[in-house]
This record gives C-alpha cells, structure tokens and sequence, in this order.
C-alpha cells in the first residue's frame, strides 16, 4: 500500500479540465517531482490532493483511506502538510505566533519550535519579531510551518518561485537537509534540474495527463521526453 495514490483524478477550473485522468503514488520516505511546463497541471495536482480544488471523477487515497475532497483542515489533521507557492505567511503575527498557530493543527514529533529555530537560524532570531519578511525568509517559515506539524508527506508549491538566485539556493539546500532526514515530499519546481537533483523518481505532465513517469536516472535518458515536455 502506497502513502499517497491518485487513481484515475479529473478536476476543472469551471468549464476548464485541467487534469484528466491522472493517476500515481508515493511511497513513504520518497522524494517525487511532478515535472513539466507552466500551465502542465502540477500545482492543481496538488491543490486536489489538499481538497482546495474538487475533484469531479477518480479517488485519492492516504494510507489506504479514502480521503478525495476532504477539507484541506481535515487533510493537515491526518498527516499531509502544503507549502502553497504564495506562502500564506501571517504578516501581523509574530514568527513563533505562526509556527504555534501550524501546530494546532498537526500531531506531537520530532520537529518542535526549539528544534525548528535550530534549523532555521534566522527564524530563532527573528521569533518574537512579526512575519514581515523577505521572499526567502518566507519561504522557510513557510516550510517550518509545515515540519512542526510533523507530517506524513509535504506537498512543495514551487519552492523557488520569485526568489533571487542565491537565495533560491538556500532554500534548495533546506529541502536537501529535510530529504536527508527521510522526509516524504511531494515536489512542484519549475526549475527542472533543482527538481529531479531532489527527487527520487518524478512525473512529467502535459496538458493535464501524466505523459511520463519512472526514476530520475530514467527520465534523464529520455532526452525526446526531456526535450519535448521540460526543454532541458
């Protein structure tokens, strides 16, 4: 039994379908990258998974339960934590307001606030400080708001999205260090280097299907998938 499988998902923007058919899984302690161009259907696969879009045909299931269309609260109570690419920060709270806040909502683990600020030193220093943050500092309280729920599997939204170059390789390097440590993730990055130099195995999509799919190694050998889906 997989942690995570979508079987046969569509899902629609009003009139628009934009996945169809899509089906896959995710074991327990794997890193996947969902891979393709803009507009491919990577973040709406995540956001049908979060139940933040409905999925009209097809089930998603955790741990071998049902859970197609549930409440996005409901989703984070059970196990699954999401990075949206907007961050979602709470701007007037303070650093630790908004990490306390994520654990509500989460179960007891390994990831505390103590060992969050140890991790994430410019967090610890900033902790009693409101969340008016760069794009980078963002990112990472965004990310340690979903490590201190202590999750079963994290959805990634484009990490990267927005940041300068050698900020984005700090991020990067936070996603490695929390792969290192046995992490499941579920990965969105237009970057498709950063993403498969992450992931153990990925997805390729391509209007709203999966056109793809195998380990990293075997991907990169396509070069006609590579070409013609990522342009890489």
């Amino acid at each position: 039994m997989s942690l995570l499988e979508l079987d046969g998902v569509n899902a629609y923007y009003d009139k628009s379908h934009v996945l169809q058919n899509v089906s896959l899984h995710i074991e327990k302690g794997e890193v996947v990258a969902l891979l393709g161009r803009n507009g491919s259907g990577r973040s709406t696969t995540l956001k049908t998974i979060m139940g933040l879009v409905n999925a009209r045909k097809g089930r998603i299931r955790f741990k071998g339960q049902d859970i197609t269309n549930h409440t996005p609260f409901s989703l984070a109570q059970k196990g699954i934590a999401f990075v949206p690419e907007d961050r979602r920060i709470f701007p007037n709270l303070t650093v630790g307001e908004n990490l306390r806040l994520a654990s509500l909502a989460g179960r007891k683990g390994v990831w505390t606030e103590k060992r969050i600020y140890e991790n994430f030193a410019v967090l610890g220093e900033r902790k009693d400080k409101l969340a008016k943050l760069s794009g980078g500092e963002q990112q990472m309280l965004a990310i340690a708001r979903a490590l201190i729920a202590n999750p079963d599997i994290i959805l990634l939204d484009e990490p990267m999205e927005g940041l300068a170059p050698l900020v984005a390789r700090t991020v990067e390097e936070v996603v490695r260090n929390i792969r290192s440590e046995g992490n499941t993730i579920l990965l969105v990055e237009q970057n498709a280097h950063v993403a498969m130099s992450l992931s153990d195995r990925g997805y390729v999509l391509s209007n709203g299907r999966v056109v793809g799919e195998g380990s990293i190694a075997e991907l990169q050998q396509n070069e006609e998938m590579m070409q013609r889906y990522l342009a890489v």
